[in-house]
């Protein structure tokens, strides 16, 4: 019944001791017998006795009605729990029996004073008879969804209780009874097919459900069912209702549940496309060829490319008698989907599917043709025969041990790429024809399944007679560690941007420097040698592709070798042939040319050689121009695989079977071609004029000048043109020069994604008050965009669908206009409610919002909500009050303010049709209508105000506002009361108000007579003694019965009347405006018009899901950090509104939240919809059938429904005694909701959690109790105890399994157990998680998804009710071509970043994150066409993804950032990729300091294993050269680009280092290129921009400022300056460039799970220093002695001003990279928190590492850890370790000669003096640490007087140097600056070299060395913040700061009642 509590849940191998909340409850009602212990949890079951939880499912059902039968079943489990484990080798089978045995005993006594029979098996027989009683017969036909659930338990229930009705009778050995026996057979017969289903229930006895009751689904049905023909193997045993998926198991050996889950999936998705074919098909259920056909062509569109790629012959070869087409037509696509659903890992390798799907179909058609096997000479029979399981063991189990036996050689990834073969590899193994020598059956000996190399050669000791199985290699690209990729992959971007270069220094340095000197033939010539330069590149090129492929080589086919072997010499050759001719273009040559000519001989001059040879060079590329501006051409020759095509398209590129055609229509080629032009016109001017062109002056004078004296041992004193000078000061500029497109990119970006968002409409209603004024063509709005057209009504007549199940006549059609009205009513209002659920609004505000759902036929007019008719009728009131008459003030007012008149009119109908509803006597009814038509006419002749007298209404408002109040009670006491005000009323209206009317006499007089007139009239004395109103039937009151309507309008009304302040503010809360205005914004803006809701393509959505929070538990939201603040107090903090609104709705008070259980459960969940949990998400998609519900209501409800409402239909549906026809309309909505969308989680670990007692496992099933069409996937690992009694470990079963919530016994109320069931239970090959977690854990799940989208959404999801309404517009765009070329594959969606108001970290973050999902990707999807597939609302189309594996890449590390994968091969496998912004989708994101670096070191990784992939390097080759420049900015150049910034500094800062350590600087102080250099501070300020995020910041700005207003854009940027945005900036900047370059050079990238919690607790020092000491601050440190360095010895002879301009922004990044963690850190300078940091960090820094001691407990580990990364690095990576360690020693260098005492000298001893004192320290260091090891204990004193010594030397060495050669403090200093930096760089060098410095033992000293350096580092960091902390107002301000400002607030006063609250919990806990 309950969950475990702790006692079993310890037992049950862990589980928290926190057992879930609502178990203690259902404790308490336990019976006697067992009160206060643990039920035995039926879920809490060792793995390896999985059998038997049915068993103990049942004994607790049967607990409450029957202890002793409970007491037999929970015997009998025990029993069978022996006997499937007898010796308990199971994990926890041994713990589990003895909690087993012990609970029977206990309870065996009691339970058999409770039998009533005699013995246990009568009492057995007699509770098994009365249980098929009453709950079988009782529900024999059930057509109704909840039953049929019922009857599916109630027979397993009947099944299990009969088993042990059976061991009971063994054991007393009697016979069972005849009627028992027959009853069972029944049973057994029926449990066979009732089993839990998905979606269809497929058995005979539900064809009366809703669902199947669909003509569409019949149709596929029956079209299964047709097995005409089919050779069924001789043992086979038929059953009912066979199918073709059954004949295709029994042949190939498919599982069963694997067959049942690919039917259901075949008929929903035939079904849905079938509905969609709109001429429809004829009367009978038949399934139309054009669905099929269509669906086929999906299915199958890859295979066939493949067959044609590898020029084969496919396998479908269709019949051709017409009757077997369509069978064999599912045949086909029944077989594939069987492979594809049992294909496990093997779906990442589409490919190799194919090849299996085409020898299985081939068999298949060989057995219906009959064929006979030559061998045999009998029947065809398939390779590896029909037993069970045969297809996922001999097929699907060789294949997965390939890639596990490969994935295992990764070592977790951290072998090189190189070494092991990827998901890609084994897939790109099948694009080649050599895949057919596999065979088929397949071989086991073929190279596909060889081993690697090095384990052959270990199996026999020599290799030379296994020739055949050599391990096959990468196959067509290796992925290599190294920058080159970069230039290989975007090679043409390259050699364009070094050729301009060149180009533009050649102009600059010649003649005048105007660009127009080109044309002068000297100049000309010399520019014409870039194509020289382009041939070396080409060269480059060329041998870079045989290095990096070389380790492919093995699985290469030879004429791809040719290719490069050509490549190369051709390259060689031109590299030869240009400069040659090159030479005899002069006449008198410059020297390059000179030396040419002197080789070949001196002959004159011939330029037109040169020029032929250009023409001839270039040809290639003029063929690629002709081609670029004709894509269709460029298409049709890659496309297609003619020999003489494939011959001309050789040599451009391999031929690939990816990558071919990817081209656009000639449109957008001209859109991005424009975009492309303009930016690099505009860079390449830029970078002319500002960079190269003024620094040519300045660069030939210091080549000019002559410098002789250094202030350095010069190696190279004769040197000419200052050469290094140069270097120094081109280098940066250079730099900058390839990094700028980066900025020009953000800026045009910037530009093209504003106007086209204004183009889209974007922002056009941005605050209330727009909304209000454009809310009159809101419900036009709603009807164009959300409601199907009517117009095709008349064609569908004929239409049998769903007309025969709903027999619909179509009555009176109402007008047009109020069908309307209604249907905006319901959506609006079901907005308005969802908003109220979430607690956004109040009910005050909600009922102001909403529209009157049951739109009053008696009014003709529309009904605006409320908010918009606010306080206008007291204004209105006034207004005609002092209006003496004068009428036309009024009309203008009233016909200005269209709002005013409805309400003024809308109260005037309303009035008046109460008062005719109440009043009911005949005479007063004469009166009142009377009185109403002569008002009336004076209305229509407009002389109201004329003729009566207003002074009067407020009276009459006061009495009508009594009036409603006495309604809205409805009390029969107050009906005295009621008479007499509406005496009042008549006497108001008839005295006062009528006054001068000569009608107001005839009316009263009316009165008077009538209650004088004779008797005769009917009217005895008695009744006559009545006034007016007061006789019995006169008025009616109270209601009865009070309608909702009735109800809905008098509330309206009083909200009219009596609203005074107008409604500006409704709503208040910020976030309900914003969606709000979001909404109503996007149904103005370019969306597909809504289909019905059947026809609608169907889809589904998919959540991986791992172990993040599903809901916060109690404990979770209460206990309080060290702060003493709780998530909680937290939340209540930042959303106040929305607390209160919370309290409001559950109607209690903070106190008397924790009473009731129910009070508690809803506190859980508004926590938990605040954080990003999985509960938040899971409510998001489940709108999407809420939404589609309701929209299928308004598409079929008639308009009698439609008129009463959504509503009302709920509201009926919780009545008991509902008509049949409510019932069946509302059931209809369900079914189609179910054939539309399906929501699959996959928890990966639900099965663990379940059988551990993990409180998870419960929230998920109260998540699918909650939501039943909810659906659960998880990997199912069980343990399958040994036959082979001589292995002690039991083997492990892996499942993939999908579960459903049993919904609870309806009519029972005493609380069940939530129970769950298993669907499906698919047998994996083996266990799942073979590459990265996340898209293996997709992988398994999207079986089980149905439909023809597929939204992928990640665990920290959110979704919103309006937006669910628009999502069948959506999936609308798969039908349409976006390019003209071809349908979208991917749709992608906007995301709004809901965690903003966290923390200004997390705002900066989010409006970073909003501008990149909305600008950024709004542009790549247009014009660019570059948008690939960034994370997770994204819409797949799901057919092309099955078929192409998948919707994301899995193999290990290289696939880091497994989302964009998906884009990629969508690319290049010819999808499209789009983006629309009319739907938005919530994304949570992290909100701390650390959380986000962790988050961009994810990116950052994933982005250099992008680098390296082979997916960027044929999209840069396969694109064209502007969408391959589109490319690069957005995906790896962007992080390339931040590394070239970074890379600038460190260039710039060491070339100055040179100038001034060399005395250069010094020499050519004069010179303008070092004075006041303008190019360099230009290149300077552009790297300043791009770190302080001018990047973001430009998008950003220009989002907000579309969204929200360009004064809000401002204001937001200003407030970001003042909160340190450009220190986050400038901070990320640093991390991103560490981990991209980390991973390039050495890799060592992981998934760092980021943690998604509030972050309000304190970061100590120690992690932070963990997290970023070798990413931000050595590199920080080393900056800074770089700019010390540069401040002490360059200052004599530099203006400050220059100096600071040029360095302010490196000593921003300097305290940035050292402080920001600490600036950021929550409570960071509060003293107390600084003294346990401290302590701390000294115990981190001292403690021993060694085996099992972790990172964060002892430096040692955490040190050797952080080096992990070199020992996989391999040579190259350790060599440029190396070589970036010897910049330490310039250092050391420069400086040694700047001391006092070696002025005079400038010998090179000098430096080989300082490195003996460096050996001299060390040696130092070495002996006194040895000396303590050996000599401490025996010879203390003599230690001591060492150690006394050697610190005396030291001191008297210091004093005579400073008394002899006169050493100054400051030397003291640059001795420092000296030496520290040589240290580092051999610590670096021996961390490369490890094993080396390990053999020859200084590891130990190398460490000291290090812990030494890191404790400086730490004191460096410490001091400053400690100082600061000292001060209490930085604390202050901090806080104020970072944290939103109520949070701040809060957590002052929390602080001050932390002390309090803590003795109230104690006392609470006690």
């Amino acid at each position: 019944m309950a969950s475990t509590s702790a006692s079993s849940s310890s037992r049950a191998g862990g589980g928290s001791d926190q057992a879930p909340q609502p178990q203690r409850r259902i404790m308490r009602t336990q019976t006697a017998g067992n009160l206060g212990e643990s039920i035995i949890d039926s879920e809490v079951v060792p793995s390896s006795l999985h059998e038997i939880a049915p068993i103990l499912r049942v004994a607790n059902e049967v607990e409450k009605s029957n202890p002793r039968v409970a007491y037999l079943c929970r015997f009998y489990a025990f029993e069978k729990a022996h006997r499937l484990d007898p010796t308990s080798s199971g994990r926890g089978v041994r713990q589990f029996k003895t909690a087993l045995l012990q609970r029977l005993e206990r309870e065996n006594d009691p339970t058999l004073i409770g039998r009533v029979k005699k013995s246990d098996a009568r009492e057995m027989q007699s509770f098994y008879q009365h249980y098929y009683k009453k709950y079988i017969q009782a529900l024999q036909n059930a057509a109704d969804k909840a039953d049929r659930a019922q009857l599916t338990k109630a027979y397993q229930t009947a099944n299990v209780l009969f088993e042990v009705l059976k061991a009971v009778n063994m054991t007393q050995s009697m016979e069972l009874d005849r009627e028992i026996l027959d009853v069972q057979d029944k049973v057994a017969e029926k449990t066979e097919y009732y089993v839990p289903y998905n979606i269809l229930p497929l058995d005979p006895d539900s064809a009366n459900q809703a669902i199947m009751r669909y003509p569409e689904i019949q149709a596929a049905v029956l079209a299964l069912r047709n097995t005409r023909g089919l050779p069924w193997p001789k043992d086979y045993q038929k059953k009912k209702d066979e199918d073709v998926l059954d004949w295709l198991q029994a042949m190939f050996g498919f599982q069963k549940h694997n067959v049942s889950n690919q039917r259901e999936h075949l008929v929903l998705l035939l079904a849905n496309v079938h509905i969609r074919q709109f001429p429809k098909p004829d009367q009978q259920p038949k399934l139309d060829e054009r669905a099929l056909t269509e669906v086929m062509k999906k299915l199958f569109k890859n295979y066939k490319k493949w067959c044609k790629y590898l020029g084969r012959k496919s396998s479908l070869w269709l019949p051709t008698i017409q009757q077997e087409v369509q069978q064999r037509k599912l045949l086909y696509m029944g077989l594939y989907l069987l492979i594809w659903g049992e294909a496990a890992n093997i779906r990442f390798m589409p490919e190799c599917l194919c090849y299996i799907y085409h020898h299985m179909a081939f068999e298949l058609y060989g057995m219906l043709a009959g064929n006979v096997s030559p061998m045999t000479g009998e029947n065809v029979k398939p390779a590896y025969g029909g037993e069970k399981e045969a297809f996922l063991t001999k097929v699907v189990t060789p294949i997965y041990k390939v890639i596990a036996k490969e994935s295992e050689r990764s070592k977790l990834g951290r072998s090189k790429h190189s070494q092991w073969r990827n998901y890609d590899d084994l897939n790109e193994y099948f694009w080649s024809v050599d895949c057919f020598r596999l065979g088929w059956p397949m071989r086991a000996d073929a190279d596909f399944f060889c081993l690697s190399i090095g384990q052959i050669r270990q199996n026999n000791g020599d290799d030379k007679q296994r020739g055949i199985g050599r391990w096959v290699g990468k196959v067509n690209f290796v992925e290599i560690r190294s920058f080159w990729h970069i230039f290989r992959s975007f090679d043409r971007m390259w050699s364009f941007f070094i050729l301009c270069l060149q180009a533009m220094i050649i102009v600059a340095w010649n003649g005048t420097g105007e660009p127009s000197a080109i044309f002068g033939s000297d100049v000309f010539k010399k520019v014409l040698s870039v194509f020289i330069t382009a041939a070396i590149l080409k060269l480059g090129q060329a041998v870079l592709d045989v290095i990096l492929s070389w380790k492919s080589q093995q699985s290469m086919s030879f004429n791809v070798k040719l290719r490069y072997i050509f490549k190369v010499v051709s390259a060689a050759a031109w590299v030869i042939i240009l400069p040659v001719t090159y030479a005899y273009t002069w006449e008198n040559p410059p020297g390059f040319a000179q030396t040419i000519k002197s080789w070949f001989g001196n002959n004159s001059s011939s330029p037109s050689l040169f020029i032929l040879a250009v023409i001839l060079y270039l040809s290639p590329n003029m063929l690629a121009a002709i081609l670029f501006l004709f894509p269709f051409i460029r298409r049709f020759l890659e496309r297609s695989n003619y020999r003489i095509v494939m011959l001309m398209m050789w040599w451009s590129q391999p031929r690939l079977y990816v990558g071919r055609g990817m081209h656009e229509s000639t449109f957008s080629l001209f859109k991005y071609t424009m975009f492309w032009v303009l930016l690099i016109v505009t860079k390449l001017a830029f970078s002319y004029y500002i960079e190269i062109k003024p620094l040519v002056g300045p660069t030939k004078a210091i080549m000019e000048v002559r410098i002789t004296n250094f202030q350095w041992h010069e190696f190279f004193p004769r040197a000419k043109n200052n050469i290094g000078v140069v270097i120094a000061l081109w280098a940066p500029i250079i730099l900058v020069y390839f990094m700028d497109t980066q900025i020009w990119y953000a800026i045009f970006s910037t530009l093209f994604g504003g106007i086209y968002g204004a183009f889209r409409r974007l922002g056009e209603i941005r605050t209330l008050g727009m909304l209000r004024s454009r809310f009159e063509s809101l419900p036009g709005a709603f009807n164009v965009s959300l409601i199907p057209e009517e117009k095709s009504e008349p064609k569908k007549k004929g239409v049998k669908g769903l007309k025969a199940t709903l027999s619909r006549k179509i009555v009176s059609i109402p007008s047009n206009k109020e069908k309307e009205a209604a249907r905006f009513a319901q959506l609006w209002n079901m907005i308005i409610t969802s908003f109220r659920e979430e607690d956004l609004i109040s009910n005050r505000e909600m009922h102001l919002l909403l529209v009157p759902y049951w739109a009053d036929r008696d009014l003709d007019l529309i009904q605006w909500p409320p908010f918009l008719l606010a306080s206008k009728i007291p204004i209105a009131l006034d207004m005609a009050k002092d209006s003496n008459g004068k009428d036309w003030e009024l009309k203008k007012r009233m016909e200005n303010d269209n709002y005013m008149s409805c309400a003024v009119r809308e109260s005037y109908a309303t009035f008046r049709n109460i008062i005719n509803f109440l009043v009911q006597g005949a005479r007063e009814k004469r009166i009142i209508e009377k009185i109403f038509s002569e008002f009336d006419k004076h209305i229509e002749g407009g002389s109201l105000i004329r003729e009566y007298k207003m002074s009067a209404l407020p009276n009459l408002y006061d009495q009508f506002d009594r009036l409603i109040n006495y309604l809205l009670v409805n009390k029969p006491e107050d009906r005295d009361q009621v008479v007499i005000l509406f005496q009042d009323m008549l006497e108001v209206v008839t005295r006062d108000i009528m006054m001068e009317d000569q009608d107001q006499d005839q009316i009263s007089s009316w009165a008077e007579s009538i209650h004088t007139g004779p008797e005769h009239e009917g009217m005895n004395q008695f009744e006559n003694k009545y006034q007016l109103f007061a006789s019995e039937g006169a008025i009616k009151f109270p209601i009865e019965p009070a309608t909702e309507a009735w109800k809905e309008k008098i509330k309206r009304l009083h909200l009219l009347l009596t609203t005074k302040e107008s409604a500006m503010d409704v709503p208040s809360n910020l976030e309900a405006r914003r969606r709000i205005s979001f909404f109503s914004n996007s149904l103005f803006m370019q969306m597909p018009l809504a289909p019905k809701v059947r026809n609608m393509l169907s889809f589904s959505v998919l959540t991986p899901y791992y172990t993040e929070e599903v809901l916060f538990s109690l404990r979770d939201l209460e206990v309080p950090n060290e702060d003493g603040v709780s998530i909680l107090f937290y939340l209540q903090k930042i959303f106040p509104d929305e607390w209160t609104n919370f309290l409001e709705r559950v109607n209690t008070s903070e106190e008397e939240l924790k009473a009731s259980d129910e009070s508690e459960e809803e506190l859980r969940l508004w926590a938990s919809f605040r954080g990003q949990t999985l509960t938040r998400t899971v409510r998001g998609m489940m709108y999407y059938r809420k939404a589609l519900e309701l929209q299928a209501f308004l598409d079929m409800a008639k308009d009698e429904d439609l008129m009463e409402g959504y509503k009302a239909v709920e509201l009926n549906l919780e009545d008991q005694d509902h008509s049949k026809g409510e019932r069946s309309l509302w059931a209809q909505c369900q079914a189609v909701a179910d054939m539309k969308f399906t929501y699959v989680v996959s928890c990966q670990q639900y099965g663990i959690h379940k059988r551990s007692g993990d409180p998870r496992a419960q929230d998920i099933l109260r998540l699918m109790t909650t939501y039943p069409s909810l659906r659960v996937a998880y990997i199912d690992e069980l343990e399958e105890p040994n036959k082979d009694k001589s292995k002690t470990i039991n083997e492990k079963a892996y499942y993939s399994c999908l579960v459903k919530a049993a919904l609870p016994n309806s009519n029972s109320s005493d609380p069940v157990q939530n129970l769950d069931q298993i669907i499906y239970k698919i047998k994996l090959p083996g266990p799942a998680i073979l590459g990265e977690g996340k898209p293996e854990n997709q992988n398994h799940a999207i079986i089980f998804t149905r439909g023809e989208g597929l939204q992928t959404i990640d665990m920290n999801q959110d979704n919103y009710m309006e937006e669910a309404l628009k999502m069948r517009n959506l999936l609308q765009e798969f039908l349409k071509k976006h390019d003209g070329v071809r349908y979208p594959t991917i749709l992608g969606l906007r995301e709004h970043i809901f965690t903003g108001s966290v923390s200004s970290l997390a705002w900066f973050m989010s409006n970073q994150e909003t501008s990149f999902v909305t600008i950024g990707q709004r542009l790549l999807a247009n014009p660019l066409k570059v948008r690939f597939h960034y994370g997770h609302p994204d819409v797949f189309d799901r057919l092309f993804h099955l078929t192409r594996g998948g919707v994301s890449k899995a193999s290990k590390v290289i696939n880091l950032s497994e989302d964009i994968f998906a884009g990629f091969n969508s690319t290049l496998r010819e999808g499209n990729v789009t983006h629309h912004e009319y739907i938005q989708v919530g994304k949570g994101r992290d909100v701390g300091l650390n959380q986000i670096s962790m988050f961009e070191a994810k990116i950052a990784n994933g982005n250099g294993e992008q680098t390296l992939s082979r997916d960027i390097y044929r999209l840069g080759h396969r694109f064209d050269f502007f969408r391959m420049l589109s490319c690069y900015f957005t995906t790896v150049g962007f992080y390339f680009s931040t590394l070239i910034t970074v890379l600038t500094v460190y260039v710039f800062l060491y070339g100055r280092l040179y100038l001034v350590l060399s005395g250069l600087e010094e020499g050519l102080s004069t010179q303008p290129a070092i004075r006041d250099n303008k190019p360099l501070q230009v290149a300077l300020a552009s790297q300043s921009f791009v770190q302080i995020g001018f990047l973001m910041a430009l998008p950003m700005l220009m989002e907000i400022g579309l969204e929200r207003g360009f004064r809000t854009a401002l204001s937001e940027f200003i407030l970001m300056q003042l909160q340190l945005a450009p220190v986050f900036f400038t901070f990320s900047l640093g991390t991103k460039t560490h981990y991209y370059g980390r991973t390039l050079l050495h890799g060592g990238a992981k998934y760092r799970s980021t943690g998604r919690g509030f972050v309000v607790f304190h970061a100590k020092f120690a992690d932070n220093y963990r997290l970023y000491s070798r990413s931000h601050f050595v590199k920080g440190i080393e900056l800074m002695i770089l700019l010390l360095v540069y401040q002490i010895f360059g200052h004599t002879y530099r203006s400050a001003v220059a100096y600071v301009l040029i360095t302010i922004s490196m000593w921003f990044m300097v305290g940035t990279w050292l402080f920001a963690p600490f600036l950021f850190n929550p409570s960071g300078f509060e003293w107390q928190k600084i003294v346990d940091d401290w302590t701390d960090w000294n115990k981190w820094i001292s403690n021993r590492g060694g085996i099992g001691v972790p990172p964060e407990k002892s430096w040692e580990s955490w040190w050797e850890e952080e080096q992990e990364h070199l020992r996989h690095s391999g040579k190259r990576g350790v060599m440029a370790e190396i070589l970036l360690s010897l910049r330490f020693f310039i250092y050391q260098y420069g400086l040694v000669y700047h001391l006092n005492i070696t002025k005079h000298t400038k010998s090179f001893l000098v430096y080989g003096a300082s490195w003996l004192v460096i050996l001299l320290i060390l040696f130092v260091m070495k002996t006194v640490s040895v000396g303590r090891r050996k000599f401490s204990a025996n010879f203390q004193l003599v230690f001591r007087l060492i150690k006394g010594m050697i610190f005396l030397t030291f001191v008297s060495i210091l004093v005579t140097l400073i008394a002899l050669p006169h050493m100054t403090l400051q030397d003291i200093i640059v001795c420092i600056l000296a030496f520290m930096p040589t240290g580092w760089g051999l610590i670096l060098i021996a961390q490369a070299c490890k094993p080396l410095v390990h053999r020859a033992g200084f590891w130990g000293s190398v460490r000291t060395l290090a812990r030494g350096y890191e404790i400086i580092m730490g004191l460096l960091l410490f001091t400053p913040v400690a100082f600061l902390a000292w001060f209490p107002f930085v604390s202050e301000f901090q806080t104020r700061m970072l944290f939103n400002q109520a949070f701040s607030r809060g957590l002052q006063i929390s602080r001050i009642l932390g002390g309090q609250r803590k003795d109230r919990s104690s006392r609470n806990k006690e």
